[in-house]
């Protein structure tokens, strides 16, 4: 064992803690972006409160979702190091459902983008639908954690 693995041995508890974390903030934000959205597509075109959601959308992306992101994948590829967890099916399973989480993030980075460029391609029942993916992505990963089904 290098020192590098015994530092993240060390270090387990708190990287367990920080992706937990950071995985809160990140559903929560993912959570909310949609509604959001919703909210934006309901305003006026031009007027001062959609202006007022393209702001609020960019603070969530910028400052609460995306670096709560790269710090969900930072922990967890060190967590995931530091157990060996490429082997374990269970683990291979969640990993996939949070690739998909990543490209949903993606797409909704980029709907703002549209938002606010005045493109509204999505209907507000549609982001409805779509504000339930990330709960169910949660479900999924936390049965696979806890349970390990397979």
């Amino acid at each position: 064992m290098d020192s590098f693995e015994t530092v993240l041995i060390l270090l387990y508890p708190w990287l367990k803690a920080g992706h937990i974390i950071f995985v809160i903030f990140w559903v929560a934000g993912l959570f909310m972006l949609p509604r959001f959205y919703v909210y934006h597509q309901e305003s006026a075109p031009g007027s001062d409160e959609e202006r007022r959601w393209i702001e609020r959308e960019k603070k969530l992306r910028k400052i609460i979702i995306t670096p709560a992101m790269i710090l969900v994948w930072l922990f967890g590829l060190l967590l995931a190091h530091t157990i060996g967890a490429w082997t374990q099916p269970w683990f291979l399973a969640k990993f996939a459902i949070v690739v998909l989480l990543s490209g949903y993030h993606g797409w909704m980075v980029d709907y703002g983008k549209k938002l606010e460029r005045g493109i509204r391609p999505v209907s507000g029942k549609a982001l409805r639908i779509m504000n339930e993916v990330p709960g169910l992505a949660v479900v999924l990963i936390v049965v696979l954690v806890i349970v390990r089904p397979f």
